[in-house]
C-alpha cells in the first residue's frame, strides 16, 4: 500500500494501482513505462525529471559530433583487427587515410529543440567554434536567457534543414514530432549532412535515413536507439541508449524525483508533472485542501461554494489547468471536518487531499 512510487524503467502498465497511491516519480524524462492517463483518472500525479540528465546527454551528443566526422569507431575497429599481424604500425600508417574526416570547427550545427538538453548542446557547440542554428517554437523565457547570444534562433524548421552540416534532435515524441527526420525533410538538407538522435527512436524514420545513407545524401547517422535494421550498417553508429547512463545523471534524476514527491506529499505542490498542471503555493492557512479535478466548468465554483457554506475562510488559492485536468490548492481557516466529504461529492472532482 505505497503512498508514492519512484521508478526508473520498470514496466507499470499491468500493475494494479492501490487506493493509497498518490504519486509516481520517474527518475528520467520519458514516461512510456507508466500508464499516465490511467493515473490521471485515478488522481495519481505522475512526475518526471526533465533536465536532471541533461549534462550526460550533452556530453554524449558532443562526442557524437566528433564520432560522425572523424570515423573514429570504424578506425578503432580496423586498428584492433590488425592485432597479431606483422608490421601492424606500418599498416596503420598506410591505411589511415581512408578514415579521414572533417573538423567541426566553423561548421553549422542545427539544434531542433532548445530545452534543457538542446540548449546545453547549442552552447557547447558555440564554445567549440561551431555556428549554431536553433529551432524551438516553445522556447521558454528562462531557456532563451540561458542560450548563448551566438545561437541563431529561427522560427522556420526548413532553415535548420537547409543550413546545417550537422543536425541534432532534442524534442519529445508527439504525433507532431514523430518522423520529423523523414525523406521529405532529408531532401531539404545539405548533401553529406550528419544527423544525431539522442531523444527518441521514432523521431527519425530509420528506413528513410538508411535510404539517404545509401544514396550519399546523409553521411552519418548517430543514434542512441540500436534497432535491428540499423545494426552493422556502414554510416550508422548505433549506441545502446547510453544518453543518461552516468552515475551523476542517475543520482541527479533520483534526487529530483525524491524532491518532487516530498514537496507534493508534504505541501501539495506539483512540479514537473506529466498529467497534471504545475502548481506551487506558500502555506498560509490552518488547513490545505488539494483538489485534483476535471477541467470543466463550475467545478471550482461548486468547491468554493461548499467552503463558504461551511463558514471557512479562503486565505490563499492556486488553480491551474492542463488539457482535460486541473488542480486547485486552497488554504483555509475555520474548516469543519465535513468539508472534505462535501468537496469529494462535487461532480468532476477526482481526488481530495487534506494537509494540516
Amino acid at each position: 500500500n505505497p503512498t508514492a512510487i519512484m521508478v526508473r524503467s520498470a514496466k507499470m502498465h499491468d500493475m494494479e494501482m492501490p487506493e493509497s497511491l498518490l504519486a509516481i516519480a520517474r527518475a528520467g524524462a520519458g514516461v512510456n513505462n507508466i500508464p499516465v492517463e490511467k493515473c490521471a483518472e485515478q488522481g495519481i500525479v505522475v512526475f518526471n525529471t526533465p533536465g536532471a540528465n541533461s549534462n550526460a546527454v550533452k556530453e554524449l551528443a558532443i562526442c557524437a559530433l566528433l564520432l560522425s566526422s572523424r570515423k573514429i569507431t570504424e578506425a578503432a575497429a580496423w586498428a584492433a583487427s590488425l592485432k597479431g599481424t606483422p608490421d601492424a604500425p606500418k599498416t596503420v600508417e598506410g591505411g589511415k587515410s581512408k578514415f579521414a574526416g572533417p573538423e567541426i570547427l566553423g561548421k553549422t550545427l542545427g539544434v531542433i529543440g532548445l530545452g534543457a538538453i538542446g540548449g546545453k548542446i547549442a552552447n557547447a557547440a558555440v564554445a567549440l567554434g561551431m555556428d549554431v542554428i536553433g529551432y524551438d517554437p516553445f522556447l521558454s523565457v528562462d531557456g532563451a536567457l540561458q542560450l548563448s547570444r551566438h545561437v541563431k534562433h529561427v522560427t522556420n524548421l526548413d532553415e535548420v534543414f537547409a543550413g546545417s552540416d550537422y543536425i541534432t534532435v532534442h524534442v519529445p515524441l508527439t504525433p507532431d514530432t514523430k518522423n520529423i527526420i523523414c525523406a521529405e525533410n532529408i531532401a531539404k538538407m545539405k548533401d553529406g549532412v550528419r544527423i544525431l538522435n539522442y531523444s527518441r527512436a521514432d523521431l527519425c524514420n530509420s528506413e528513410d535515413v538508411l535510404a539517404a545513407i545509401e544514396s550519399g545524401k546523409v553521411s552519418t547517422y548517430v543514434t542512441d536507439f540500436a534497432t535491428d535494421n540499423l545494426l552493422g550498417v556502414d554510416g550508422v553508429i548505433a549506441m545502446p541508449h547510453l544518453g543518461a547512463s552516468t552515475p551523476e545523471s542517475e543520482d541527479n534524476c533520483a534526487r529530483m524525483a525524491a524532491d518532487e514527491i516530498k514537496d507534493y506529499l508534504e505541501n501539495g505542490n506539483i512540479t514537473h508533472s506529466v498529467n497534471f498542471p504545475a502548481a506551487k503555493m506558500a502555506r498560509t492557512g490552518d488547513v490545505r485542501y488539494c483538489v485534483l479535478h476535471k477541467n470543466v466548468p463550475a467545478v471550482l465554483q461548486n468547491v468554493l461554494s461548499f467552503v463558504s457554506q461551511q463558514g471557512a475562510n479562503v486565505e490563499n488559492m492556486e488553480n491551474k489547468s492542463r488539457k482535460d485536468y486541473a488542480y486547485t490548492i486552497i488554504d483555509v481557516t475555520g474548516a469543519s471536518a465535513d468539508l472534505t466529504d462535501s468537496i469529494k461529492g462535487v461532480d468532476g472532482v477526482i481526488r481530495v487531499r487534506v494537509i494540516k
